[in-house]
């Protein structure tokens, strides 16, 4: 293996993420292509087209042509309409098509990662036609690989992988948007803590430390006198920060305990995927 120790994490989640997918959708037949997914407006084959549209991303193929209908109700701004335009262009796909497909791009991904040597902070295209280095690309991909099987996994009834390695990427991910949430979005006030006791396949206790100036900090050492304090299982974060849920609807798997007006701010600013 020619690839940098530091993106082998980031290869490995993504192999057990697209396997796990492979695996759950090769068997279904052609109705079951059309269940609705927690990801808003996606059925099972619009997020199987995402992912295959994200690994051809990382391929370096071209864009498809392609003009999007105009009474899509979910895309709503250009990040949706880039997002949409692998998605649209196979929705007409058969189960078949979609399989091989998948299967295709799986082999030729393989191949890529076999052969790439490049350093971690080497520059690629990333969305939207922005510049990223190599090794954001491959963790930010492997997140969303991991969180896309588990939009699968809830349409089809198919629970598991919630400590897979893409899991442990998500937690990272996750918990580096939370500073922002809670001291930007949220605007938790200066010199206050707010802690995150997750419980469940992957669990960890967190605190974000807001200084003087308004800007908030990770720490793992438990905060004094908290401003608020949430409780909640692994499966329940990720889908309230994924936005696959509402705060309303998950009310009754997260305890928030303090300031009530703080609390609501920081659920309803939760969610920090596009």
């Amino acid at each position: 293996m020619s690839l940098h120790p530091t993106l082998q994490p980031y290869a490995d989640a993504w192999t057990h993420s697209i396997e796990a997918i492979s695996e759950l959708v090769t068997p279904l037949p052609e109705g079951e292509w059309n269940r609705r997914t927690p990801c808003p407006g996606w059925s099972v084959r619009d997020v199987v087209s995402h992912v295959i549209g994200l690994d051809c991303e990382m391929l370096g193929d071209p864009r498809p042509i392609h003009t999007l209908p105009r009474d899509l109700y979910h895309v709503t701004n250009e990040p949706q309409r880039y997002m949409e335009m692998q998605v649209d262009v196979r929705r007409h796909h058969t189960a078949p098509e979609m399989t091989s497909e998948l299967e295709y791009t799986v082999i030729r991904r393989n191949r890529q990662l076999r052969n790439e040597s490049r350093e971690p902070g080497h520059t690629v295209r990333g969305p939207m036609s922005t510049e990223i280095t190599l090794e954001e690309s491959m963790r930010s991909h492997a997140f969303n690989v991991w969180v896309h099987e588990q939009d699968l996994r809830a349409a089809l009834g198919r629970p598991g992988n919630l400590d897979s390695p893409g899991a442990q990427i998500a937690r990272d991910v996750l918990l580096d948007e939370l500073p922002r949430v809670v001291a930007t979005l949220a605007d938790a006030p200066r010199s206050s803590a707010v802690i995150f006791d997750v419980h469940g396949p992957v669990e960890f206790l967190r605190t974000i430390r807001i200084d003087i100036q308004g800007r908030g900090t990770l720490e793992t050492t438990p905060a004094l006198g908290p401003a608020a304090i949430f409780t909640l299982d692994w499966e329940t974060y990720v889908r309230l920060a994924c936005g696959r849920t509402t705060p309303d609807a998950a009310a009754d798997r997260v305890k928030a305990e303090g300031d009530q007006e703080l609390t609501a701010a920081i659920l309803r600013n939760f969610a920090v995927t596009p």
